[in-house]
């Protein structure tokens, strides 16, 4: 009964840190005049990836540097046909007005790389300092946006007092309270990540549920429960650029650092099989975000159901 109940502790500190982090990423943007986009493909995109980062440096650490990659690949999957297709069934999510095209670009680049070193047969060091180069290079493209994006604003707002204000905002909300919100969600995102595999973990071996198939499904699942809980709250509070700003920018440090540092580590060898499916499923999911980044179109609830209905086809396959 003991691991059901640490489940449920953990499911309920993963949904009060997501909505914590929520608020703290939209008003650190407000307060600072960026974006709220830029704001959750960094502190929000690094927080919800910190469990997939704790658990692959600790898979290295205990010689079980497999479980690191099946974590990634499982969690990018999962990212892109869970995490965008279960809110979406709670309301609908209106990607169409999101600018994302550059960070999604960036994303589908880092996943070709990601795939083409995968074909040496093993992440080693020199893999792994290839990902984070890479890695840098993206978060100084944001950084030079982000300011650009601050200095367009302070023009407009000689020319314009009255904003739209984003809804669930505080724009006057004290810096200490935006602090506390985001050590909140930054913290309590990995602490119930880490209860909920946990006890997740010993429910399955109970089951007799493989460990190869832990990793790639129950572990990946675990993992971006973090990034479910973050675009639910807000979808909830009609803030689908965190959202979906968060799914791409999760995806890339996943791809970039988690599995960059981690092979710094330890080599992660890489299995036939993710060569033959996973890292495509991988790649077919991020190319199913085209309609919504590229075309603009909102994610309905239609489409909920149809990434929600691929994504238990795809755990189903892998654990037949």
């Amino acid at each position: 009964m003991m691991p059901w109940i640490m489940v449920g502790l953990g499911l309920v500190i993963l949904l009060l840190a997501g909505d914590a982090l929520v608020k703290g990423a939209v008003n650190l943007a407000l307060r600072i005049g960026i974006p709220a986009l830029i704001v959750s493909l960094t502190v929000v995109a690094f927080g919800t990836s910190a469990p997939e980062l704790l658990i692959s440096v600790n898979a290295a650490l205990a010689d079980k540097p497999g479980l690191a990659l099946g974590n990634v690949v499982g969690s990018n999957t999962a990212n892109v046909l869970l995490v965008l297709g279960v809110p979406a069934l709670i309301a609908v999510m209106h990607t169409g007005a999101c600018d994302c095209k550059r960070a999604y670009f960036q994303m589908l680049a880092a996943t070709v790389l990601f795939i083409a070193l995968a074909f040496r047969g093993v992440f080693d060091w020199i893999a792994g300092l290839v990902l984070l180069a890479a890695l840098a290079l993206m978060l100084a493209d944001a950084f030079r946006h982000a300011v650009a994006h601050r200095r367009e604003a302070a023009a407009a707002a000689m020319l314009a007092e009255d904003e739209e204000e984003v809804e669930g905002a505080d724009p006057n909300m004290p810096w200490w309270q935006i602090i506390t919100f985001l050590v909140l969600g930054l913290v309590g995102l990995p602490l119930g990540a880490d209860i909920l595999v946990d006890n997740a973990s010993i429910l399955a071996m109970r089951y007799g549920v493989s460990e190869a198939a832990i990793g790639l499904t129950l572990v990946a699942l675990g993992t971006s429960l973090p990034e479910l809980a973050t675009p639910v709250m807000a979808a909830i509070r009609r803030q689908a650029d965190v959202a979906l700003g968060n799914v791409i920018g999760s995806n890339m440090f996943n791809l970039l650092a988690i599995i960059g540092i981690t092979a710094l580590i330890s080599p992660v060898p890489v299995n036939a099989e993710f060569l033959e499916f996973d890292l495509w499923v991988m790649l077919a999911a991020s190319l199913l975000l085209i309609p919504f980044v590229l075309l603009c179109r909102d994610i309905g609830r239609l489409w909920g159901i149809a990434l929600t209905a691929a994504y238990l086809g795809y755990v189903t396959l892998v654990l037949v």
